[in-house]
């Protein structure tokens, strides 16, 4: 193998990823009952809502309504509407995050993210894949689950 080779192979090789990265959220999308085009997400939600929901960022701690959201009622996806929390599961976790110790049947998924380095579990909506915050094992019981959500991908509905 000659040098040109190699770094022919490694630029085709890093080419090859980025493309994958790029249609895998397509196609990711398209696997999910509710989907829409990009320019539609970025129509119906807030540039901050689109860059969590659809672009895995995380909002400053803190800075959510939702944290002092105490009433009885339904925390639901800001993207499509799904439900996804009872108002009943929230507790204060003190981590400036919306926190839930269970989500509704069926109403999550889940996802391994390597982002920071470390292995996290992502938490995205069943209904349209939109990323919601991760979710860990120091929370309360009964589940012992802390589900640390993006107050800004989340909408409540009081009962």
């Amino acid at each position: 193998m000659n040098r040109r080779t190699l770094l022919g192979g490694g630029l085709y090789g890093i080419a090859a990823i980025g493309l994958w990265r790029l249609g895998a959220g397509d196609a990711a999308a398209a696997a999910y009952p509710f989907s829409l085009s990009d320019g539609e997400w970025r129509k119906r939600l807030s540039p901050l809502a689109y860059d969590v929901l659809r672009k895995h960022a995380t909002e400053r701690p803190f800075t959510s309504p939702l944290n002092k959201e105490h009433r009885s009622g339904v925390f639901s996806c800001a993207g499509c509407g799904h439900p996804l929390f009872r108002s009943a599961t929230k507790f204060d976790s003190g981590t400036g995050w919306p926190s839930f110790w269970a989500p509704l049947p069926k109403a999550v998924g889940t996802s391994r993210d390597f982002t920071l380095g470390i292995p996290r579990t992502e938490v995205h909506c069943a209904r349209c894949g939109g990323h919601l915050g991760h979710v860990f094992d120091d929370g309360p019981r009964p589940t012992g689950k802390r589900y640390c959500m993006n107050g800004v991908a989340l909408s409540f509905s009081p009962a």
